[in-house]
Protein backbone atom coordinates (compact mmCIF):
# COMPACT_ATOMS: atom_id res chain seq x y z
CA UNK A 1 0.00 0.00 0.00
CA UNK A 2 1.34 3.50 -0.74
CA UNK A 3 2.19 6.28 1.75
CA UNK A 4 -0.51 8.32 0.43
CA UNK A 5 -3.15 6.01 0.86
CA UNK A 6 -1.86 4.67 4.25
CA UNK A 7 -2.25 8.42 5.33
CA UNK A 8 -5.59 8.24 4.20
CA UNK A 9 -6.72 5.33 6.19
CA UNK A 10 -4.90 7.13 8.70
CA UNK A 11 -6.94 10.38 8.42
CA UNK A 12 -10.09 8.64 7.92
CA UNK A 13 -9.35 6.19 11.20
CA UNK A 14 -8.89 9.63 13.06
CA UNK A 15 -12.32 11.23 11.90
CA UNK A 16 -14.29 8.27 12.43
CA UNK A 17 -12.53 7.89 15.95
CA UNK A 18 -13.39 11.63 16.86
CA UNK A 19 -16.65 11.39 15.11
CA UNK A 20 -17.49 8.21 17.11
CA UNK A 21 -16.09 9.75 20.25
CA UNK A 22 -18.27 12.81 19.85
CA UNK A 23 -21.55 10.93 19.21
CA UNK A 24 -20.38 8.89 22.28
CA UNK A 25 -19.91 11.20 25.02
CA UNK A 26 -22.42 13.74 23.56
CA UNK A 27 -24.96 10.84 23.71
CA UNK A 28 -24.22 9.54 27.27
CA UNK A 29 -23.97 13.17 28.75
CA UNK A 30 -27.96 13.53 27.87
CA UNK A 31 -28.80 10.60 29.25
CA UNK A 32 -26.83 10.50 31.97
CA UNK A 33 -27.36 14.09 32.79
CA UNK A 34 -29.42 13.87 36.15
CA UNK A 35 -27.25 10.94 37.18
CA UNK A 36 -24.38 12.98 37.40
CA UNK A 37 -26.20 16.11 38.83
CA UNK A 38 -26.74 13.33 41.64
CA UNK A 39 -23.96 11.74 42.06
CA UNK A 40 -21.61 15.04 42.00
CA UNK A 41 -24.26 16.77 44.51
CA UNK A 42 -22.98 14.36 47.43
CA UNK A 43 -19.61 14.47 46.79
CA UNK A 44 -18.73 16.69 49.42
CA UNK A 45 -18.46 14.78 52.08
CA UNK A 46 -15.04 13.79 52.13
CA UNK A 47 -12.16 13.59 49.40
CA UNK A 48 -12.63 9.80 49.08
CA UNK A 49 -16.18 11.02 48.25
CA UNK A 50 -15.28 13.18 45.37
CA UNK A 51 -12.35 11.59 44.11
CA UNK A 52 -14.47 8.89 43.95
CA UNK A 53 -17.35 10.61 41.92
CA UNK A 54 -14.95 12.16 39.55
CA UNK A 55 -13.43 8.79 38.89
CA UNK A 56 -16.98 7.29 38.42
CA UNK A 57 -18.83 9.85 36.80
CA UNK A 58 -16.07 10.05 34.24
CA UNK A 59 -16.48 6.39 33.40
CA UNK A 60 -19.66 6.14 33.06
CA UNK A 61 -20.17 9.75 30.56
CA UNK A 62 -16.83 9.45 28.99
CA UNK A 63 -16.07 12.74 28.87
CA UNK A 64 -13.20 14.20 31.31
CA UNK A 65 -14.60 17.84 30.41
CA UNK A 66 -18.32 17.30 31.10
CA UNK A 67 -17.42 16.15 34.60
CA UNK A 68 -15.07 19.02 34.72
CA UNK A 69 -17.60 21.59 33.99
CA UNK A 70 -20.57 19.72 35.73
CA UNK A 71 -17.95 20.77 38.99
CA UNK A 72 -18.09 24.22 38.15
CA UNK A 73 -21.67 24.27 37.73
CA UNK A 74 -21.83 22.87 41.59
CA UNK A 75 -19.32 25.09 42.68
CA UNK A 76 -21.17 28.17 40.99
CA UNK A 77 -23.89 26.85 42.85
CA UNK A 78 -23.03 26.51 46.05
CA UNK A 79 -23.33 22.84 46.33
CA UNK A 80 -19.84 22.47 45.90
CA UNK A 81 -17.13 24.23 47.36
CA UNK A 82 -13.83 24.63 45.93
CA UNK A 83 -11.58 21.87 47.83
CA UNK A 84 -14.19 19.08 47.06
CA UNK A 85 -14.59 20.06 43.30
CA UNK A 86 -10.91 19.68 42.90
CA UNK A 87 -10.76 16.10 44.01
CA UNK A 88 -13.70 15.72 41.86
CA UNK A 89 -11.31 16.91 38.84
CA UNK A 90 -8.11 14.79 40.34
CA UNK A 91 -10.89 12.01 40.24
CA UNK A 92 -11.85 12.59 36.17
CA UNK A 93 -8.39 12.55 35.07
CA UNK A 94 -7.88 8.74 36.64
CA UNK A 95 -11.68 8.31 35.34
CA UNK A 96 -10.64 9.07 31.52
CA UNK A 97 -8.23 6.08 31.17
CA UNK A 98 -10.83 4.06 30.98
CA UNK A 99 -10.90 4.96 27.23
CA UNK A 100 -7.24 3.71 26.84
CA UNK A 101 -8.71 0.31 28.04
CA UNK A 102 -11.69 0.50 25.89
CA UNK A 103 -9.26 0.65 23.24
CA UNK A 104 -6.53 -2.06 24.57
CA UNK A 105 -8.77 -4.12 25.70
CA UNK A 106 -11.60 -4.00 23.15
CA UNK A 107 -10.86 -2.45 20.51
CA UNK A 108 -7.38 -4.09 19.48
CA UNK A 109 -8.83 -7.22 20.46
CA UNK A 110 -11.69 -8.35 18.36
CA UNK A 111 -12.81 -8.50 14.97
CA UNK A 112 -14.24 -4.47 15.16
CA UNK A 113 -16.81 -5.28 11.85
CA UNK A 114 -18.32 -7.61 14.07
CA UNK A 115 -19.04 -5.66 17.25
CA UNK A 116 -19.27 -1.92 15.17
CA UNK A 117 -21.90 -2.85 12.80
CA UNK A 118 -24.38 -3.83 15.31
CA UNK A 119 -23.91 -1.29 17.43
CA UNK A 120 -24.06 1.41 15.15
CA UNK A 121 -27.58 -0.28 13.39
CA UNK A 122 -29.59 -0.49 16.63
CA UNK A 123 -27.73 2.86 17.94
CA UNK A 124 -29.16 4.61 14.55
CA UNK A 125 -32.46 3.09 14.60
CA UNK A 126 -32.79 3.94 18.51
CA UNK A 127 -31.91 7.90 17.99
CA UNK A 128 -34.33 8.21 15.05
CA UNK A 129 -37.29 6.41 17.24
CA UNK A 130 -36.42 8.07 20.54
CA UNK A 131 -35.81 12.29 19.01
CA UNK A 132 -36.29 14.20 22.19
CA UNK A 133 -36.00 10.59 24.98
CA UNK A 134 -33.26 9.28 26.81
CA UNK A 135 -33.96 6.39 24.39
CA UNK A 136 -32.41 8.48 21.34
CA UNK A 137 -29.67 9.89 23.93
CA UNK A 138 -28.67 6.15 24.75
CA UNK A 139 -28.54 5.13 20.78
CA UNK A 140 -26.25 8.17 19.98
CA UNK A 141 -23.91 6.85 22.31
CA UNK A 142 -24.05 3.14 21.20
CA UNK A 143 -23.60 4.34 17.24
CA UNK A 144 -20.67 6.22 18.57
CA UNK A 145 -19.19 3.83 20.10
CA UNK A 146 -19.35 1.93 17.15
CA UNK A 147 -17.79 4.35 14.86
CA UNK A 148 -15.27 4.82 17.65
CA UNK A 149 -14.48 0.74 16.80
CA UNK A 150 -14.18 1.08 13.08
CA UNK A 151 -12.04 4.38 13.63
CA UNK A 152 -9.47 2.00 15.59
CA UNK A 153 -9.91 -0.23 13.01
CA UNK A 154 -8.56 1.62 10.25
CA UNK A 155 -5.80 3.27 13.02
CA UNK A 156 -4.65 -0.51 13.64
CA UNK A 157 -4.09 -1.12 9.53
CA UNK A 158 -2.88 2.25 8.78
CA UNK A 159 0.28 2.17 11.70
CA UNK A 160 0.73 -1.51 10.55
CA UNK A 161 1.31 -0.64 6.85
CA UNK A 162 3.40 2.76 8.03
CA UNK A 163 5.60 0.34 10.75
CA UNK A 164 8.27 0.26 7.75
CA UNK A 165 7.81 3.87 5.60
CA UNK A 166 7.74 6.14 8.72
CA UNK A 167 10.21 6.90 11.67
CA UNK A 168 8.75 8.27 14.72
CA UNK A 169 11.24 9.87 17.59
CA UNK A 170 12.63 6.80 18.68
CA UNK A 171 14.83 5.96 21.65
CA UNK A 172 15.14 6.66 25.50
CA UNK A 173 17.83 9.58 25.49
CA UNK A 174 16.24 13.05 26.98
CA UNK A 175 16.03 14.70 23.12
CA UNK A 176 14.67 11.88 22.00
CA UNK A 177 11.86 11.38 25.54
CA UNK A 178 10.99 15.40 24.93
CA UNK A 179 10.22 14.66 21.16
CA UNK A 180 7.75 11.88 21.96
CA UNK A 181 6.50 13.92 25.00
CA UNK A 182 5.99 16.73 22.34
CA UNK A 183 4.49 14.75 19.81
CA UNK A 184 1.55 13.80 22.14
CA UNK A 185 1.41 17.06 23.70
CA UNK A 186 0.94 18.39 19.82
CA UNK A 187 -1.62 15.60 18.73
CA UNK A 188 -3.74 16.85 21.71
CA UNK A 189 -3.66 20.37 20.74
CA UNK A 190 -4.61 20.15 17.19
CA UNK A 191 -7.42 17.31 18.02
CA UNK A 192 -8.11 19.46 21.10
CA UNK A 193 -8.97 15.14 22.61
CA UNK A 194 -6.31 13.73 24.76
CA UNK A 195 -8.38 10.39 24.35
CA UNK A 196 -7.78 10.68 20.72
CA UNK A 197 -3.83 11.17 21.26
CA UNK A 198 -3.67 8.15 23.76
CA UNK A 199 -5.79 5.77 21.03
CA UNK A 200 -3.32 6.80 18.27
CA UNK A 201 -0.21 6.46 21.18
CA UNK A 202 -2.01 3.06 21.77
CA UNK A 203 -2.86 1.46 18.09
CA UNK A 204 1.28 2.81 17.05
CA UNK A 205 2.64 0.88 19.61
CA UNK A 206 0.72 -2.29 19.01
CA UNK A 207 1.48 -1.81 15.13
CA UNK A 208 5.09 -1.38 16.07
CA UNK A 209 5.64 1.79 15.26
CA UNK A 210 6.84 3.13 18.58
CA UNK A 211 8.19 0.84 21.82
CA UNK A 212 6.46 1.09 25.17
CA UNK A 213 8.87 3.73 26.39
CA UNK A 214 8.10 5.81 23.50
CA UNK A 215 4.09 5.19 23.13
CA UNK A 216 4.37 6.06 27.29
CA UNK A 217 6.08 9.52 27.09
CA UNK A 218 3.33 10.29 23.93
CA UNK A 219 0.80 9.29 26.27
CA UNK A 220 2.11 11.64 28.80
CA UNK A 221 2.59 14.25 26.49
CA UNK A 222 -1.37 14.02 25.58
CA UNK A 223 -2.05 14.57 29.63
CA UNK A 224 0.34 17.57 29.12
CA UNK A 225 -1.07 19.01 25.98
CA UNK A 226 -4.83 18.81 27.80
CA UNK A 227 -3.72 22.08 30.11
CA UNK A 228 -3.68 24.49 27.30
CA UNK A 229 -6.98 23.19 26.01
CA UNK A 230 -8.22 24.04 30.23
CA UNK A 231 -6.42 27.37 29.25
CA UNK A 232 -8.17 28.15 26.02
CA UNK A 233 -11.36 27.38 27.98
CA UNK A 234 -10.60 29.60 30.75
CA UNK A 235 -10.14 32.51 28.53
CA UNK A 236 -13.08 35.13 29.51
CA UNK A 237 -14.59 32.48 31.78
CA UNK A 238 -16.07 33.01 35.23
CA UNK A 239 -13.34 33.19 37.91
CA UNK A 240 -14.39 29.51 39.49
CA UNK A 241 -14.03 28.31 35.89
CA UNK A 242 -10.91 29.94 35.81
CA UNK A 243 -9.82 28.21 39.27
CA UNK A 244 -11.02 24.93 38.01
CA UNK A 245 -8.44 25.37 34.74
CA UNK A 246 -5.70 26.58 37.09
CA UNK A 247 -5.97 23.30 39.02
CA UNK A 248 -6.06 20.81 35.87
CA UNK A 249 -3.38 22.93 35.17
CA UNK A 250 -1.31 21.86 38.00
CA UNK A 251 -1.95 18.02 38.27
CA UNK A 252 -1.53 17.19 34.73
CA UNK A 253 2.10 19.12 34.88
CA UNK A 254 2.85 18.11 38.39
CA UNK A 255 1.82 14.27 36.85
CA UNK A 256 3.81 15.12 33.58
CA UNK A 257 7.10 15.69 35.41
CA UNK A 258 6.90 13.40 37.69
CA UNK A 259 6.49 10.87 35.84
CA UNK A 260 8.97 11.36 33.83
CA UNK A 261 11.72 11.75 35.72
CA UNK A 262 10.46 8.16 37.38
CA UNK A 263 9.75 6.91 33.46
CA UNK A 264 12.24 3.99 33.11
CA UNK A 265 11.39 3.11 36.47
CA UNK A 266 7.74 3.05 35.71
CA UNK A 267 7.77 0.92 32.41
CA UNK A 268 9.91 -1.70 34.39
CA UNK A 269 7.37 -2.06 37.11
CA UNK A 270 4.33 -1.95 34.31
CA UNK A 271 6.05 -5.74 33.57
CA UNK A 272 5.43 -6.61 37.25
CA UNK A 273 2.08 -5.01 37.40
CA UNK A 274 1.39 -6.77 34.71
CA UNK A 275 2.22 -9.75 35.32
CA UNK A 276 0.29 -9.95 38.59
CA UNK A 277 -2.74 -8.58 37.30
CA UNK A 278 -3.06 -11.18 34.56
CA UNK A 279 -3.15 -8.33 31.83
CA UNK A 280 -1.95 -9.77 28.03
CA UNK A 281 1.75 -9.11 27.18
CA UNK A 282 1.13 -6.96 24.57
CA UNK A 283 1.97 -3.11 24.19
CA UNK A 284 -1.56 -1.91 24.29
CA UNK A 285 -2.35 -3.18 27.47
CA UNK A 286 0.80 -2.32 29.19
CA UNK A 287 -0.10 1.65 28.19
CA UNK A 288 -3.12 1.56 29.72
CA UNK A 289 -2.09 0.21 32.39
CA UNK A 290 0.40 2.67 32.82
CA UNK A 291 -1.81 5.64 31.82
CA UNK A 292 -3.71 4.79 35.01
CA UNK A 293 -0.50 4.09 37.27
CA UNK A 294 0.49 7.74 36.57
CA UNK A 295 -2.86 9.66 36.96
CA UNK A 296 -3.11 7.64 40.31
CA UNK A 297 0.21 8.88 40.95
CA UNK A 298 -0.70 12.02 40.01
CA UNK A 299 -3.74 11.97 42.46
CA UNK A 300 -1.40 10.38 45.57
CA UNK A 301 1.19 13.87 45.14
CA UNK A 302 -1.76 16.01 44.85
CA UNK A 303 -3.07 14.59 48.57
CA UNK A 304 -0.80 16.85 50.57
CA UNK A 305 -0.95 19.81 48.18
CA UNK A 306 -4.68 20.18 47.98
CA UNK A 307 -5.49 22.01 51.15
CA UNK A 308 -2.55 24.96 50.34
CA UNK A 309 -3.62 24.64 46.61
CA UNK A 310 -7.32 25.60 47.40
CA UNK A 311 -6.32 28.30 49.40
CA UNK A 312 -4.07 29.74 46.85
CA UNK A 313 -6.80 29.70 43.90
CA UNK A 314 -9.65 31.59 46.03
CA UNK A 315 -6.74 34.26 46.44
CA UNK A 316 -7.05 34.44 42.57
CA UNK A 317 -9.46 35.83 39.60
CA UNK A 318 -10.99 38.00 42.11
CA UNK A 319 -11.26 41.01 40.29
CA UNK A 320 -13.95 39.87 37.92
CA UNK A 321 -16.21 38.92 40.91
CA UNK A 322 -16.18 42.41 42.13
CA UNK A 323 -17.36 43.90 39.01
CA UNK A 324 -21.24 43.38 39.73
CA UNK A 325 -21.80 44.11 35.60
CA UNK A 326 -19.52 40.99 34.73
CA UNK A 327 -22.00 37.95 34.23
CA UNK A 328 -20.40 35.52 37.35
CA UNK A 329 -21.97 32.13 35.84
CA UNK A 330 -22.44 32.39 32.28
CA UNK A 331 -19.33 29.96 31.28
CA UNK A 332 -19.57 28.69 27.63
CA UNK A 333 -17.82 25.29 29.23
CA UNK A 334 -21.02 24.95 31.05
CA UNK A 335 -23.11 24.60 27.72
CA UNK A 336 -21.40 21.18 27.28
CA UNK A 337 -24.19 19.89 29.79
CA UNK A 338 -27.61 21.86 29.06
CA UNK A 339 -29.18 21.15 32.59
CA UNK A 340 -26.13 22.73 34.01
CA UNK A 341 -26.20 25.64 31.51
CA UNK A 342 -29.84 26.15 32.99
CA UNK A 343 -28.46 26.12 36.38
CA UNK A 344 -25.96 28.65 35.27
CA UNK A 345 -28.49 30.82 33.56
CA UNK A 346 -30.77 30.52 36.67
CA UNK A 347 -28.29 31.90 39.11
CA UNK A 348 -27.44 34.96 37.16
CA UNK A 349 -30.96 35.61 36.46
CA UNK A 350 -31.27 35.39 40.19
CA UNK A 351 -28.11 38.47 40.29
CA UNK A 352 -30.06 40.53 38.29
CA UNK A 353 -33.21 40.07 40.30
CA UNK A 354 -31.36 41.31 43.51
CA UNK A 355 -30.30 44.50 41.27
CA UNK A 356 -34.15 45.07 39.99
CA UNK A 357 -34.87 44.73 43.26
CA UNK A 358 -32.68 47.09 45.04
CA UNK A 359 -33.22 49.49 42.31
CA UNK A 360 -37.57 49.23 42.98
CA UNK A 361 -36.55 49.78 47.32
CA UNK A 362 -34.27 52.59 46.30
CA UNK A 363 -37.10 54.49 44.21
CA UNK A 364 -39.42 53.40 47.47
CA UNK A 365 -37.78 55.70 49.22
CA UNK A 366 -37.02 58.46 46.85
CA UNK A 367 -33.83 57.94 44.60
CA UNK A 368 -33.50 60.67 41.84
CA UNK A 369 -32.97 59.02 38.62
CA UNK A 370 -29.02 59.68 38.34
CA UNK A 371 -28.60 57.72 41.34
CA UNK A 372 -30.60 54.60 40.07
CA UNK A 373 -28.34 55.16 36.62
CA UNK A 374 -25.12 52.55 37.86
CA UNK A 375 -28.15 49.98 38.73
CA UNK A 376 -29.79 50.53 35.31
CA UNK A 377 -26.16 50.45 33.22
CA UNK A 378 -25.56 46.75 35.37
CA UNK A 379 -28.82 45.82 34.31
CA UNK A 380 -28.58 46.66 30.34
CA UNK A 381 -25.25 44.46 30.56
CA UNK A 382 -25.98 41.43 32.27
CA UNK A 383 -29.49 41.32 30.24
CA UNK A 384 -27.12 41.08 26.64
CA UNK A 385 -24.80 38.68 28.70
CA UNK A 386 -27.89 36.57 29.18
CA UNK A 387 -29.32 37.10 25.87
CA UNK A 388 -26.21 36.12 24.13
CA UNK A 389 -26.03 33.22 26.35
CA UNK A 390 -28.79 31.68 25.74
CA UNK A 391 -28.77 32.27 21.57
CA UNK A 392 -25.35 30.01 22.06
CA UNK A 393 -28.06 27.44 24.52
CA UNK A 394 -30.10 26.95 21.32
CA UNK A 395 -28.20 25.99 19.33
CA UNK A 396 -26.92 22.85 21.05
CA UNK A 397 -29.26 19.64 21.66
CA UNK A 398 -31.89 19.92 25.19
CA UNK A 399 -33.42 17.74 26.94
CA UNK A 400 -37.12 18.35 26.76
CA UNK A 401 -36.73 19.15 30.72
CA UNK A 402 -34.06 21.67 30.30
CA UNK A 403 -36.47 23.13 27.53
CA UNK A 404 -39.32 23.56 30.02
CA UNK A 405 -36.42 24.81 32.44
CA UNK A 406 -35.36 27.45 30.23
CA UNK A 407 -38.66 28.56 28.90
CA UNK A 408 -39.45 29.34 33.25
CA UNK A 409 -36.32 31.21 34.04
CA UNK A 410 -36.66 33.03 30.53
CA UNK A 411 -40.10 34.16 32.37
CA UNK A 412 -38.66 34.81 35.37
CA UNK A 413 -36.33 37.34 33.42
CA UNK A 414 -39.09 38.91 31.87
CA UNK A 415 -40.75 40.00 35.10
CA UNK A 416 -37.69 41.15 36.84
CA UNK A 417 -37.12 43.55 33.63
CA UNK A 418 -40.24 44.90 34.03
CA UNK A 419 -39.69 46.01 37.19
CA UNK A 420 -37.00 47.66 35.87
CA UNK A 421 -39.13 49.11 33.51
CA UNK A 422 -41.95 50.67 35.76
CA UNK A 423 -39.05 52.10 38.54
CA UNK A 424 -37.87 53.94 35.35
CA UNK A 425 -41.23 55.49 35.54
CA UNK A 426 -41.99 55.77 39.43
CA UNK A 427 -38.57 57.77 40.28
CA UNK A 428 -38.53 60.05 41.68
CA UNK A 429 -41.15 59.16 44.35
CA UNK A 430 -42.31 62.50 47.26
CA UNK A 431 -44.84 62.11 49.05
CA UNK A 432 -47.27 65.36 48.69
CA UNK A 433 -46.35 67.19 52.15
CA UNK A 434 -48.42 70.10 51.39
CA UNK A 435 -51.68 67.98 51.28
CA UNK A 436 -51.53 67.03 54.69
CA UNK A 437 -50.94 64.27 57.64
CA UNK A 438 -52.78 62.36 56.54
CA UNK A 439 -51.51 61.44 52.47
CA UNK A 440 -48.12 61.47 54.81
CA UNK A 441 -49.17 58.43 56.90
CA UNK A 442 -50.50 56.86 53.65
CA UNK A 443 -47.50 57.32 51.62
CA UNK A 444 -45.42 55.79 54.65
CA UNK A 445 -47.84 52.83 55.07
CA UNK A 446 -47.18 51.84 51.62
CA UNK A 447 -43.79 52.39 51.43
CA UNK A 448 -43.38 49.98 54.22
CA UNK A 449 -45.89 47.12 53.03
CA UNK A 450 -43.97 47.12 49.63
CA UNK A 451 -40.76 46.87 50.95
CA UNK A 452 -41.55 44.17 52.91
CA UNK A 453 -43.13 42.90 49.70
CA UNK A 454 -39.63 42.94 47.68
CA UNK A 455 -37.84 41.77 50.07
CA UNK A 456 -39.87 38.27 50.36
CA UNK A 457 -39.56 38.67 46.62
CA UNK A 458 -35.79 38.65 46.64
CA UNK A 459 -34.42 34.97 45.48
CA UNK A 460 -31.48 35.44 48.34
CA UNK A 461 -33.69 34.84 50.95
CA UNK A 462 -34.97 31.31 52.44
CA UNK A 463 -38.76 30.47 50.22
CA UNK A 464 -41.33 32.81 52.13
CA UNK A 465 -43.55 29.89 51.60
CA UNK A 466 -47.04 30.89 49.37
CA UNK A 467 -49.34 31.92 52.57
CA UNK A 468 -46.48 34.76 53.63
CA UNK A 469 -46.36 35.79 50.18
CA UNK A 470 -50.14 35.99 49.63
CA UNK A 471 -50.48 37.91 52.98
CA UNK A 472 -47.51 40.69 52.02
CA UNK A 473 -48.77 41.57 48.99
CA UNK A 474 -52.51 41.84 50.05
CA UNK A 475 -51.45 43.99 52.59
CA UNK A 476 -49.18 46.12 49.88
CA UNK A 477 -52.61 46.26 47.79
CA UNK A 478 -54.61 47.63 50.29
CA UNK A 479 -52.33 50.42 51.32
CA UNK A 480 -52.10 51.59 47.83
CA UNK A 481 -56.11 51.36 47.52
CA UNK A 482 -56.09 53.65 51.04
CA UNK A 483 -53.17 55.82 49.64
CA UNK A 484 -55.02 56.13 45.81
CA UNK A 485 -58.25 56.74 47.59
CA UNK A 486 -56.61 60.02 50.01
CA UNK A 487 -54.97 60.94 46.77
CA UNK A 488 -58.02 61.57 44.93
CA UNK A 489 -59.91 62.85 48.12
CA UNK A 490 -57.02 65.19 48.18
CA UNK A 491 -57.21 66.57 44.77
CA UNK A 492 -60.82 66.65 44.80
CA UNK A 493 -60.86 69.10 47.89
CA UNK A 494 -58.21 71.01 46.24
CA UNK A 495 -55.41 70.00 48.55
CA UNK A 496 -53.37 69.34 46.23
CA UNK A 497 -53.05 70.44 42.45
CA UNK A 498 -54.68 68.26 39.59
CA UNK A 499 -51.54 67.26 37.97
CA UNK A 500 -49.59 66.72 41.09
CA UNK A 501 -51.95 64.33 42.06
CA UNK A 502 -51.91 62.64 38.99
CA UNK A 503 -48.36 62.44 38.89
CA UNK A 504 -47.83 60.89 42.43
CA UNK A 505 -50.71 58.35 41.30
CA UNK A 506 -48.60 57.51 38.06
CA UNK A 507 -45.54 57.27 40.40
CA UNK A 508 -46.99 54.96 43.02
CA UNK A 509 -48.70 53.00 40.45
CA UNK A 510 -45.90 51.83 38.68
CA UNK A 511 -44.48 51.05 41.78
CA UNK A 512 -47.19 48.80 42.54
CA UNK A 513 -47.25 46.83 39.30
CA UNK A 514 -43.34 46.70 40.05
CA UNK A 515 -44.00 44.84 43.22
CA UNK A 516 -46.45 42.77 41.51
CA UNK A 517 -44.75 41.74 38.76
CA UNK A 518 -41.11 41.10 41.48
CA UNK A 519 -44.46 38.74 43.31
CA UNK A 520 -44.84 36.92 40.01
CA UNK A 521 -40.97 36.44 39.79
CA UNK A 522 -40.76 35.12 42.77
CA UNK A 523 -43.54 32.58 42.59
CA UNK A 524 -42.24 31.02 39.87
CA UNK A 525 -38.59 31.21 40.93
CA UNK A 526 -37.24 27.58 39.64
CA UNK A 527 -36.31 26.31 42.87
CA UNK A 528 -35.79 23.00 41.66
CA UNK A 529 -35.74 20.86 38.44
CA UNK A 530 -39.29 18.95 37.58
CA UNK A 531 -38.68 15.53 37.94
CA UNK A 532 -36.94 13.22 35.03
CA UNK A 533 -40.25 12.18 33.33
CA UNK A 534 -38.29 10.58 30.59
CA UNK A 535 -36.60 7.76 33.54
Amino acid sequence: MSLWALASSLAGGLGLFLLGMTMMTDGLKLAAGPALERILAGATRTRWHALGSGVMVTALVQSSSAVTVAAIGFVNAGLLSLGPALWVLFGANVGTTMTGWIVAMIGLKFKIEALALPLIGVGVVMRLTGQGQRRGAIGSALAGFGLLFFGIAMLQQAFTGLADQVSLPQGEGALAVLGQVSVGALMTVLMQSSSASIAIALTAAQGGLLSTQGAAAVVIGANIGTTVTAMFAAIGATPNARRAAAAHVVFNLITGVVALALLPWLIDALGVARAALGLPSDPAAKLALFHTIFNVLGVLLMWPLAAPLTRWLQARFRAREDDEAQPQFLDDNVLQVPSLAVDALTREVARIGRVTLRMARAALTGAEPPALARDRAVLMQLNAAVEAFVERMNRSAMSQRASERLAQVLRVLRYHETVTEQVRVAAPLRPLVAAGPTLTLQHNAFVQHTAALLTLCDPQVPEPGAAALDAASQEMESAYEALKSALLAAGAAGGARLSSMEEALRRYSALRRAAQQATKARRRWPTAAPPDESR
